[in-house]
């Protein structure tokens, strides 16, 4: 088991956005490299080995932390019961030992995981073994998420030329101001760090007593992460203007992304119904926990459950606020948070609690600017590394 979750996702979350920044030359050797050798402690994966389909048998490419390799693995054949397995499912865990002779390098009582990534008739797959102590969500999770990615790296420089277009398209689906609500003031702003970002926010007007707010942030850069931004957006507007309940509208909205194949797969989201009365109802789907400020107390909105996409089927909780007038609710992404200074010492939430409590007397758009501008200020005003989004919702007193 994950001896620290948060920091094995931020840990697979730099491993996936390194895919976009390598050449597209040997990029299949070199992420099974990086998974071995990268994310390999953390999921007790080793001994990876890499196939390539030709015609009717996967031949061995290329190979980690393995000596003498059996003359009955250098070959895989394409109606292998395993292979089937592996092909049929995406990603497989073997554990019944009919299914592990068939594709075991030999390492005694370890158990093969595969995964196969495809771009038009070329077909790779991917063998590890996994060591003691392995989960099985964890590994599902890890290695279904890194296919998907490398599925997209790979489909993606088949759309470079249609990077502008992605850039209008996202531009269209973002606000363009913020929603003029009677006894409340609303900013926004999202930053990309590439032509198209992962990041998104959102509002959604019900009627004269109740508005929405998302703040989401997908996995990755560039265009991967603007089609789940796309898919994220038009499936929640849609979910949710079918007077679906939050939790189920969201729930759905994972099978959307879920299901999705040329995009980036996990996407964090925090949506939030807010009536006039200041009656605040949510779900934070693994986002960094918006901030409800108060004068000296502060509330963090956490209750919720997984980031969505990885898995087919996720069950999110409700929960519940209130701004009262004078409050102010601060939405962000982790660009904010994770932003370093020069000496490698990121913001951090404390450091973003701090200056919205001294700060809250200002207007919903200037107190936005001024967190952009002070966290800016604080990575050395180089450019941004990650994509940063703030939107403020304050109740008028």
């Amino acid at each position: 088991m994950l001896s620290n979750p948060k920091d094995f996702y931020r840990k697979l979350d730099a491993f996936l956005s390194e895919i976009y920044q390598v050449g597209s030359e040997n990029i299949i050797a070199i992420v099974l490299t990086e998974l071995v050798n990268f994310l390999g402690k953390d999921l007790r994966i080793q001994n990876g080995r890499l196939y390539e389909l030709d015609v009717e048998n996967f031949v061995l490419l290329h190979h980690i932390n393995l000596e003498n390799i059996p003359e009955s693995i250098q070959t895989l054949q394409l109606d292998n019961e395993a292979v089937q397995l592996v092909l049929l499912h995406g990603c497989y865990i073997y554990n019944e030992p009919r299914l592990i002779s068939m594709i075991r390098s030999g390492a005694a009582q370890l158990t093969p995981a595969a995964f196969y990534v495809q771009k038009e008739e070329h077909v790779w797959l991917f063998v590890f073994e996994l060591l003691t102590g392995w989960e099985r969500e964890e590994i599902d999770f890890s290695l279904n998420t890194i296919r998907k990615v490398l599925t997209a790296r790979i489909s993606s420089e088949t759309f470079r030329n249609y990077l502008h277009q992605a850039e209008l398209i996202q531009r269209s689906l973002l606000p363009k101001k913020s929603p003029k609500i009677e006894g409340f003031d609303i900013a926004g702003k999202s930053i990309s760090t590439d032509i198209v970002g992962g990041d998104l926010y959102d509002y959604i007007e019900y009627d004269s007593e109740t508005f929405g707010v998302a703040v989401g942030d997908a996995s990755g850069h560039g265009l991967p992460a603007a089609l789940v931004v796309r898919d994220v957006v038009t499936g929640l507007r849609m979910g949710l203007e079918r007077e679906m309940k939050l939790t189920k509208a969201l729930e759905k909205l994972n099978r959307v992304i879920h299901r999705s194949s040329l995009s980036t797969s996990f996407i964090s989201l925090f949506y939030c119904e807010i009536e006039t009365d200041g009656t605040v109802v949510y779900s934070n789907a693994g986002h960094p926990p918006p901030l409800l400020v108060s004068g000296d107390e502060s509330q963090m909105l956490d209750r919720g459950g997984f980031v969505l996409g990885p898995l087919p089927e996720v069950k999110l909780k409700r929960g519940f606020a209130m701004l009262n007038p004078g409050n102010s609710l601060i939405l962000y992404s982790d660009g904010i948070l994770e932003r370093q200074n020069r000496y490698g010492i990121p913001f951090e939430m404390e450091r973003l609690r701090k200056f919205v409590m001294e700060n809250q007397h200002l207007s919903a758009d200037e107190l936005m600017n001024l967190i952009i501008k002070t966290v800016y200020n604080f990575g050395g005003k180089s450019k941004w590394k990650d994509d940063a989004t703030v939107v403020v919702v304050k109740r008028l007193k």
